[in-house]
């Protein structure tokens, strides 16, 4: 089979792999979907190729942490209850020891006793027709969603959910979401199912044309307008009840913060930057902040029985569909950050 792999330097390069065969507690998935995620241009721009995380494999490893697919091969010691062939699923794209207790609730990528392996960034991703991959990593694909939709579920999406879920929004409240790439637009579609008032934030016209169509009530330019007066103006002088920063970047975090309302949450949600605000801000205004590192593998299937209970066309924040042979015009087009999210269809 052919797979996805980065040398270095923004380069793409296409091997050949051998097809794998499931090993005790593995299965292998034929990959239909695989989603195109910001934190790949890490790893595609780094020289190496690779990111500060453990790799469990040598030589090119296989890119992809967004895998959707079905079931066609089990290996041994996997119960019927665990996976069937057939059976369409998303990856959790961690695994652990299994046995600690961050791996016993679902969060593998909490590991406390093994380097956690990822799935396409320390070890063989989706972007191949095949993966193979722990049982204990499959969560159920409904079948009200696409494969598509699975994909995006399995990392942006769902990433974007569960900071949300932790804001445990209430109808009408206002939440300003800086960063409107694929995370932070997820953010402002699944915020905005969720009954809240979302004030998208970023440089892109592109991408704030996008967040509207996503449900964004209103949208800022950061380069045209202070972001903390327009949110306030926006907001009758109060500041926002809730932020999220999909942004990763040290000054959009800073307005972030100063934009909200007393009494009010924010989530870091975007790799990368730093987080620099005064602290009597924060105190006085009795603030809190909270990080959020992807989700586990029950809010991965809650995100996706949300998506199907709302009807949430999950689908819609793709701009772009690829095939594997299109993989390096497809993440120049991620590396340019001003439209939706990618995937390579396979």
């Amino acid at each position: 089979m052919r797979g996805v792999t980065f040398p270095g330097n923004r380069k793409v390069e296409i091997l050949e792999f051998a097809d794998p065969t499931p090993g005790p507690g593995e299965v292998v998935l034929e990959m239909k979907a695989s989603g195109i995620c910001g934190s790949d241009l890490h790893m595609y721009r780094n020289p190496t190729g690779k990111m500060n995380f453990p790799t469990v494999i040598e030589g090119p490893i296989i890119r992809g942490h967004e895998p959707c697919g079905v079931v066609v091969e089990v290996g041994p010691g996997v119960s019927e209850r665990q996976a069937k062939v057939g059976q369409r699923v998303m990856v959790h794209h961690y695994w652990g020891c299994g046995h600690c207790r961050h791996c016993r609730t679902g969060w593998p990528q909490m590991c406390n006793q093994v380097p956690p392996t990822i799935y396409g960034i320390g070890a063989h991703g989706g972007h191949a027709q095949y993966m193979a991959v722990p049982a204990g990593t499959l969560v159920t694909l409904p079948d009200e969603l696409s494969f598509e939709a699975g994909a995006a579920i399995a990392c942006g999406t769902g990433t974007a959910f569960s900071a949300l879920v932790r804001h445990d929004l209430n109808g009408g409240d206002f939440i300003a979401i800086y960063g409107q790439g694929p995370v932070g637009l997820a953010g402002t579609q699944m915020a905005t199912a969720m009954g809240a008032r979302v004030i998208a934030v970023d440089i892109s016209p592109e991408r704030l044309e996008f967040a509207k169509k996503m449900g964004a009530e209103h949208v800022v330019n950061s380069k045209e307008a202070d972001p903390v007066e327009a949110v306030r103006e926006l907001t009758g002088g109060e500041g926002s009840d809730h932020a999220l920063d999909a942004s990763g970047n040290t000054e959009a975090r800073a307005q972030a913060i100063q934009g909200l309302r007393p009494w009010g949450t924010m989530s870091l949600v975007g790799v990368g930057g730093e987080l620099k605000v005064p602290m009597d801000l924060m105190m006085r205004k009795q603030i809190t902040v909270f990080g959020s590192w992807t989700f586990n593998n029950v809010g991965q299937a809650d995100c996706a029985a949300f998506a199907v209970r709302n009807h949430v066309k999950v689908d819609d924040i793709f701009t772009d569909r690829w095939k594997i042979d299109d993989a390096k015009v497809a993440y120049e087009k991620c590396d340019a950050q001003t439209g939706g999210k990618g995937v390579i269809l396979l």
